[in-house]
């Protein structure tokens, strides 16, 4: 095989699907890199590269080490449903609040001594509801809101709980917030209930805070490299898992009436409970232990129950080699992943991915989803609105099975792109509809593709690549800045959208739109793929982009990594 010398950054480091093939001998990209000097490059005056084995008879272990990396074990599964409880706790949280809403806003008011007005069904773009006691509005507002402040806050303490507990150790300790602000909520009406279920929604948020960025981290060290995508993946399905479930059961028969809507908020907690009781079986991230503790026995023994499998040899010197490059730098912290020449692109590429997600109009279709249903003259908009809930489940379920074949990035494009046409229909649906009954079904539609090409790519997507971007050392400051962005988005989106929508009327996807539009192009010119890549490739990736304008000194960098002398 033969590349030129201003390929060989890309062939080697990016574009590790190519095929290669010394003699007759299929050669995986992990192959190469491990047969390391047994590989001979040779360069000619023409600026050519060669590469060939001196050594072809390795190719059949490294072959079979390469299958074991794809293999599923029973302790695998277990350790990422463990993990996942989180992010079903996280998603029971976001939905929970709103489903039995009236409800609670007239128990407010009984307990306030205020007397509330009955709703009144309206238009979509004009009020529906005649003014509330300020009071009331007051209480609601920071009984919703307070959920993302406690996120924003607790967020900045991801990296030192990961690094300073291990990732189950703090995925343990922080079930204590969960477990005492579901007991809050539940018992909400033994005393001032606004004040409980504020002071309950405002834990339950420290907690999802810390859990939205442990749980990613924790999956994605643990996971195969084939499999990180698709295992990363479950972290969405079981937040939209959450949402779904906390809309069931606030069905007004169920839980969402009067008389049980504290026990709907009390069951947030019992994730948390489950989660404490499976942990102790879950080994600990074997990355963790090997490069942040040096723990390499541990780190072994970790690797072994979780591949079911005592060669564990390429696992391990995978990470001995990205410890190794860890050491030559200082600790990174937040404020050095932007100083930082070679963590600054994958941090803007991270933070750009999180902010797509919350600013693309999702919460926005949620909103205005129940109104465009009772227009177009449905009897029970409530089951629409579950059936959007169901549309999530099922599109995050395509999106595990399509990442590791697609691709993030695009799956992204896609997700964005569709996105984008589907914010412009909506808004000519909305514009039209009541000159053109149909159109409120032409906006009914839009509704149920928006959701469906949102968890394609953008919803699933930004929670595992941050973890992705990162080698051992910069990931849990990475993550930590990433989930502050994801949760500051979703609160100022929470806050200004019924401001925006109340001014815009029915042109505010319009907003959206354009907004889609631009994030489409930044993953198109600036997200690299990382599917099948080790977190060595792909912060190698980087650097090798850093230095693209350099392509003699670069390529000497990859002859030297692959241990070749020059001829």
């Amino acid at each position: 095989m033969s590349i030129r010398s201003n390929q060989v950054n890309r062939y080697l480091w990016l574009d590790k699907s190519a095929p290669i093939r010394l003699g007759s001998a299929p050669l995986s990209f992990e192959a190469a890199r491990l047969l390391k000097g047994r590989l001979q490059v040779s360069v000619t005056a023409s600026g050519t590269f060669t590469i060939r084995d001196s050594s072809a008879s390795e190719m059949g272990k490294l072959s079979a080490e390469g299958g074991r990396d794809k293999e599923v074990t029973g302790l695998l599964v277990l350790s990422v449903f463990t993990a996942v409880l989180g992010s079903l706790q996280f998603g029971y949280g976001l939905g929970v609040i709103n489903a039995p809403q009236e409800v609670i806003e007239n128990h407010y008011g009984r307990v306030l001594n205020i007397a509330q007005n009955e709703t009144m069904v309206g238009n979509l773009t004009q009020a529906t509801k005649p003014p509330k006691h300020r009071s009331v509005t007051v209480y609601w507002t920071l009984s919703v809101s307070i959920f993302c402040i406690g996120g924003m806050f607790s967020s900045f303490f991801i990296g030192y709980l990961a690094d300073k507990l291990g990732r189950l150790k703090a995925m343990l300790v922080v079930n204590i917030f969960a477990i005492v602000g579901a007991l809050l909520m539940g018992l909400a009406k033994m005393g001032p209930s606004h004040i409980f279920i504020i002071a309950g929604r405002a834990i339950t948020g420290i907690y999802c805070g810390i859990s939205t960025g442990l749980v990613p981290m924790y999956i994605g060290e643990i996971s195969p490299t084939s499999l990180r995508g698709a295992l990363g993946t479950m972290h969405q399905l079981a937040i939209v898992t959450g949402i779904l479930l906390s809309q069931v059961l606030g069905l007004d028969f169920l839980l969402g009436n009067d008389r049980l809507w504290p026990v709907i908020l009390g069951l947030s907690g019992l994730p948390a409970i489950l989660q404490t009781i499976l942990l102790p079986f879950c080994p600990e991230s074997p990355r963790y232990l090997y490069i942040k503790l040096g723990r390499e026995e541990a780190a072994k023994k970790s690797l072994e129950r979780l591949r079911g499998t005592s060669d564990t040899d390429r696992q391990i010197e995978e990470m001995k080699k990205e410890k190794e490059e860890i050491q030559k730098e200082k600790t990174i912290t937040v404020m050095q992943l932007f100083r930082k020449s070679s963590c600054r692109q994958p941090i803007i590429i991270a933070l750009m991915m999180h902010m797509s997600q919350q600013f693309s109009g999702i919460n926005a279709i949620f909103y205005y989803s129940t109104a465009i249903f009772k227009q177009a003259r449905l009897t029970q908009p409530v089951y629409a609105t579950i059936g959007v809930g169901v549309v999530n489940i099922i599109f995050t379920m395509i999106s595990v099975f399509l990442v590791e074949h697609a691709g993030r990035r695009s799956l992204y494009i896609t997700g964005l792109a569709g996105m984008c046409c589907c914010a412009v229909v909506m808004t000519v649906g909305l514009v039209f509809q009541h000159s053109f009954t149909w159109m409120s079904y032409l906006s009914m539609s839009a509704i149920f593709f928006f959701v469906a090409f949102f968890e394609i790519g953008p919803g699933p997507i930004p929670w595992f690549i941050v973890a992705e971007l990162f080698s051992q050392g910069a990931r849990p400051a990475a993550i930590t800045i990433a989930g502050f962005c994801n949760w500051t988005c979703n609160f100022i989106v929470g806050m200004c959208f019924p401001y925006i929508a109340e001014l815009c009327g029915p042109y505010v996807f319009i907003i959206f739109a354009l907004l889609l539009f631009g994030f489409t192009l930044f993953t198109y010119f600036k997200v690299p793929e990382t599917k099948g890549k080790t977190f060595e490739q792909i912060v190698q990736g980087f650097r090798c982009k850093k230095s693209s304008s350099q392509p003699l000194k670069a390529s000497a960098t990859e002859l030297e990594y692959l241990g070749t002398t020059e001829a």
